[in-house]
Order: structure tokens, then sequence, then C-alpha cells
């Protein structure tokens, strides 16, 4: 079973007056990389949070927002007064920098007295009792089922995608094998047409045949197939484990199968082979790419 790094969770929960909402959404990464926004008044939970949250994600790059909204008929709460005193202070201020300067007020007061800075002061935030701090932990939990969920059904998708590859691959390996008794006698016909362009020299014909098979068995591609198919092999039992976290394992095997599959390649010697290998580098291209959001 294959768990994808990649997805998104929202999950809300009420307390009292207000329902406080959480957000994540991960992407690849090799590591974990949480990054947490909180209210201010819920800032003593991030440590817990993180914990919490890190210890089911356990790989990618994710952020979780929380934010928190009045419901219902709840009485109204200003968290910021407005200085009228000040406000007074400054206009007329203003209005004799005007007369000194021979320039005209401004038309709109607002907009220019409410740039000042004690114009408008914030209240600290009251501190959130325990209801409220359950609440966030409900609604962060339920954010990162979401997230697993969704991570879920897009690693089952990987593995298909995947599926469809492996099995493309495993059908251009068998295809190679069409080629290699051809294969074979045109590098033996291209050498013996060599040698038959040497002026005439006196040389062991029988030495000569044991150099030429030597040569040939160097070109022989019969242990790279059997290494590429376990590796594909070994990549669908990887894919099957039970348990989610196979991504780097898969990561490598694909390398070994690149080996593989390159080797192929530079023995080829053959049109027809090398057109199959290039389709097969193309198909495991497309498997790193995709594997690396695999957990």
């Amino acid at each position: 079973m294959l768990m994808s790094m990649t997805g998104f969770g929202r999950s809300s929960a009420v307390t009292g007056t207000k329902k406080i909402t959480a957000e994540i959404k991960s992407l690849n990464s090799k590591q974990l990389d949480l990054a947490v926004r909180l209210p201010y008044v819920y800032r003593e939970l991030e440590p817990e949070l993180r914990q919490r949250v890190g210890s089911v994600l356990e790989r990618g790059k994710a952020d979780l927002t929380v934010t928190v909204e009045t419901i219902g008929d709840a009485p109204a709460h200003v968290a910021a007064t407005i200085d009228v005193g000040a406000m007074a202070a400054y206009k007329k201020q203003v209005e004799n920098a005007a007369a000194e300067l021979g320039i005209d007020v401004p038309a709109d007061w607002y907009s220019v007295l409410f740039r000042f800075a004690d114009v408008i002061r914030t209240e600290t935030p009251a501190e959130a009792d325990a209801a409220e701090l359950e609440a966030v932990r409900a609604a962060v939990d339920g954010a990162v089922m979401a997230l697993m969920e969704h991570r879920h059904a897009e690693g089952m998708e990987l593995e298909k995608f995947f599926a469809e590859r492996i099995d493309g691959i495993a059908a251009l390996r068998e295809s190679v094998g069409a080629y290699e008794g051809e294969r074979i006698e045109r590098i033996r016909a291209r050498l013996e047409e060599g040698i038959a362009k040497i002026p005439a020299i006196d040389f062991d014909r029988g030495r000569l045949e044991q150099e030429m098979i030597f040569y040939i068995e160097k070109l022989d591609v019969a242990e790279e197939k059997q290494r590429l198919g376990r590796h594909l092999d070994y990549f669908r039992e990887t894919m099957a484990a039970p348990k989610p976290g196979q991504g780097k394992k898969l990561g490598f095997i694909a390398q070994e199968m690149g080996r593989e599959i390159n080797t192929l390649g530079s023995k080829s010697n053959h049109a027809e082979m090398q057109a199959t290998v290039v389709r097969m580098k193309d198909l495991l291209e497309q498997i790193k790419e995709q594997v690396l959001n695999v957990m």
C-alpha cells in the first residue's frame, strides 16, 4: 500500500460562540517540514500540535493554519478602541500646519488621522479557556485525518501509475529477446567483413575465432535482463507492502533499474533494440518523477 505525501485536509470544531477551523496541506519533501500558523491566544499549543501532527505525517512539507471566528448571537467584543482625544489633537495640529504653510486641509480626515499609530489602541487578547483549546486540538486532529485520507487516495492512484509503467518495462524487456539472435549474427558478419579487408597475413584462425567469441560474449545482455527482471519484481513487492513508507526504497530500486537499462543500451549495437531501450528509459523517468511523491 502506497501513501502519497501530497494532500489537503480541513476540519472545524465549535465551542461556545466560536468556530475553530484547521486547514493543512502537504507536498513532497525528504524530511518533515511543518509550518504552523495559530491565532495569538493559542500560541501555547504550538509545541503540542507540532508533535501531534508530525507523528502522523512523518514526511512532507506541510502547512497547518488555524483560524477562529465568532458565531451565533455572541456579544460584540471590541479588540481595539479609537482614542478620540488623540484624533482631536492631531486634527488641530494638521490645521495649524496647513494655515502656516498655506495649503489646503485634507479632504478625507479619517484616512489621515487613522495613520497615526496611537489613534487606534489594540487590547491584549484574553487567554483561551480549556474548552477552546480542546476544540483547537479536535479541529487539528480532524484536518490531519482528512489529509491522510487524501494521501491514501493519491497513493492508490500512484500504485496504478507505477504498475502500468512497470508492466510496460517488463514487456519491452521481453521484446529484446527477438533481436538478440539477429544482433549476434550482424556483429559476427561485421567483424568478418572487417577482417576480410585486412591485407592477407598469416594468423591463427582458431585464435581469431576465440577472440570473436570473447568479444560477442561481452555484448551478451542475458545477465542485465535477468537483473532487470528481479528489480521489476522487487518494485512490485515493495509497493504491495502493508505499511506505508516505501518511497525511499522505491527510489533506490528505480536507480538500480536505470543501471541495467543503461547497460542494455550500451551493449545493444542494434537500432531496434536501442529504440526499445529508449522507450524503457522514458517509462523509468516517469516512475522516478512520481516516486518522489511517495512516503
